[in-house]
C-alpha cells in the first residue's frame, strides 16, 4: 500500500462524514478493488454497530496499473494468495440511505 494512500483515504473518508448527524459512526463501509471496469467487493464495515447507519461510503481502490500483466489472473486464479499493489488513486462514493439525494462521487 503507498504510503500516502492510507492518509488520503482517511481524510476524505473524514470530509463526507463531517456532515452527517452521528459522523463517521453512522456509516457503511464497503471496500472494492477496481480490476478494469469491473468493481471487486472485498468486505463491508458497519463503521459502530450500535448506530443506525445514514449512510454508505464504498471506497474503491485502484491496482497499481504498471503491475497489469504480473496479476491479470489473479480474481480468477485458485486459492493461491498473492499480495497486490495499489496505486494512490481511489474513488469515494457517497449514498445518503434515507434521502432522495444524488450519488455524491469524489474522485482522488
Amino acid at each position: 500500500m503507498p504510503a500516502q494512500l492510507l492518509a488520503q483515504v482517511r481524510t476524505e473518508l473524514l470530509r463526507l462524514a463531517c456532515s452527517e448527524p452521528c459522523g463517521l459512526r453512522g456509516a457503511l463501509l464497503d471496500l472494492c478493488v477496481e480490476h478494469g471496469k469491473a468493481c471487486h467487493d472485498v468486505g463491508h464495515i458497519a463503521v459502530d454497530p450500535a448506530v443506525v447507519p445514514t449512510f454508505q461510503l464504498t471506497l474503491v481502490l485502484r491496482l497499481d496499473s504498471r503491475l497489469w500483466p504480473k496479476i491479470q489472473g489473479l480474481f480468477t486464479s485458485g486459492p493461491a494468495f498473492t499480495p497486490l499493489k495499489l496505486s494512490t488513486g481511489f474513488r469515494v462514493i457517497k449514498k445518503k440511505l434515507y434521502s432522495s439525494e444524488q450519488l455524491l462521487i469524489e474522485e482522488c
